[in-house]
């Protein structure tokens, strides 16, 4: 989030979720359902493996890093 400039209430308004929802799922005490996850992947410019830290992060210049 941090890095695509996009603050947790914008993202929870976004994704029609609570900002505790959110937060949640950086701390990793809850996970998105399936059904959120393109969304989020969407909204983050990422695949949903990345998401799941499966391949690297977007670096902020459109590319893997």
């Amino acid at each position: 989030m941090e890095q695509r400039g996009i603050q947790r209430i914008q993202l929870a308004d976004a994704m029609g979720v609570s900002p505790s929802c959110i937060t949640k799922w950086v701390k990793g005490t809850a996970l998105p359902s399936a059904d959120k996850l393109p969304r989020l992947a969407a909204i983050l410019e990422c695949s949903i493996d990345a998401l799941y830290g499966r391949e690297p992060p977007w670096d902020g210049t459109g590319a893997a890093s």
